[in-house]
């Protein structure tokens, strides 16, 4: 009798054991599958952005190519026609102020990016990090001195760009851009000097613990505009 319990005891022992075991196991197979799937869920998820990327990098380069097609086609239609050569020199200097067109010239170029200085240390976090409305003030400053061309993290700022908040990500001509925010423009340096005059944003920026650094430039090349300008309200006056 005493053997029987003995052997009952050893039985339910194994029993538990062997349960536990098994629930262990399959709680491990279960964490490796999930992990399994979310890493191909992301590699999938990689493989198509670079997809997009790459198409959209061929399409760039398709219109780089039919612009320079066009150009030649104006240069030899306008070729011994003074008519014809006026209204191409008018078509590239407008192309040239509505952003249209690759500029280079003398500027500045100002770099912001977001506070090192940890969040808990602060009352306020979202002071620690550059805002859209930061870049709206830096490039309404840049405008006042007189910029003639800018761009915010190689996206060429036109009258329709449109400049949105995204918790730490900017959106900017519809392309998320992050920290660190490199803006350039394009104008006479020494009147982008006084964006570092005393009590001037750049400064309330630094002294909120956003990092800034300015610095002039004898040569800046911008990009053109790559997206589409439709304008679907404005009509011209006849």
């Amino acid at each position: 009798m005493a053997n029987k319990k003995i052997i009952s005891c050893v039985l339910g022992i194994m029993c538990l054991a062997l349960t536990f075991c098994i629930c262990v196991q399959m709680k491990t197979v279960k964490q490796y599958s999930t992990k399994i799937g979310q890493n191909y869920d992301q590699k999938n998820l990689r493989a198509e952005v670079l997809r997009y990327k790459e198409r959209y990098e061929h399409l760039l380069k398709e219109i780089d190519n039919l612009d320079k097609t066009l150009e030649g086609k104006i240069e030899e239609a306008t070729d011994q026609n003074t008519d014809l050569e006026d209204a191409r020199n008018q078509i590239k200097e407008g192309n040239k102020l509505i952003g249209l067109t690759e500029v280079t010239g003398p500027g500045a170029i100002i770099r912001v990016a977001d506070s090192n200085i940890e969040s808990s240390k602060v009352l306020d976090p979202s002071l620690l990090v550059v805002h859209d409305l930061d870049i709206f003030a830096i490039i309404n400053e840049l405008k006042n001195a007189g910029a003639e061309a800018i761009s915010v993290n190689e996206q060429r700022i036109v009258s329709t760009s449109a400049i949105e908040c995204g918790g730490n990500i900017i959106t900017v001509n519809g392309e998320k851009i992050g920290s660190p925010f490199v803006i350039k423009a394009i104008g006479l340096p020494e009147n982008f000097a006084n964006l570092r005059r005393t009590g001037g944003y750049l400064e309330k920026m630094e002294e909120a613990g956003i990092q800034v650094k300015f610095e002039k430039s004898n040569k800046l090349t911008i990009p053109k505009y790559t997206g589409i300008l439709n304008y679907k309200y404005a009509q011209s006056v006849k």
